[in-house]
């Protein structure tokens, strides 16, 4: 069966937590309540599904005009390197349009793969970490 991308969906606390653990993607799977306040205050989510399974999403904030921040793009291990992280990407410019830029704080181990997907990297950035 083929995969299917959807931009109309909010998946379950459950399936983001099921799929953000085998990715290894660090957020706080341990909470389920915030993990869907996290989604429920993001407005672009574009998700791939193998039958009724989350396999891979891209999360974001947007104005939909200036910027766009990638919050979260985690895709299942075992889907890894077939071109699901790209197309994830390249669906959420596709709705974002020309005026938005996409912006994202990369974690250590993905630093290499941002580039090969048409990333560039900035020295710009400043982050107020989070108290917990």
């Amino acid at each position: 069966m083929p995969i299917i991308y959807k931009t109309d969906i909010v998946p379950s606390a459950q399936q983001v937590i099921a799929l953000y653990d085998k990715a290894g993607l660090p957020r706080p799977t341990n909470d389920a309540e915030r993990i869907e306040k996290m989604y429920a205050n993001s407005n672009l989510i574009v998700t791939a599904w193998d039958n009724d399974q989350l396999i891979g999403v891209s999360r974001c904030i947007t104005d939909w005009v200036w910027s766009c921040y990638l919050a979260d793009l985690a895709v299942d291990p075992g889907y890894q390197k077939s071109g699901m992280g790209k197309q994830l990407i390249e669906l959420t410019k596709e709705k974002l349009g020309e005026q938005s830029m996409i912006l994202l704080l990369s974690v250590p181990d993905a630093m290499q793969y941002y580039p090969k997907v048409g990333f560039t990297k900035d020295d710009r950035a400043f982050i107020m970490p989070r108290e917990k």
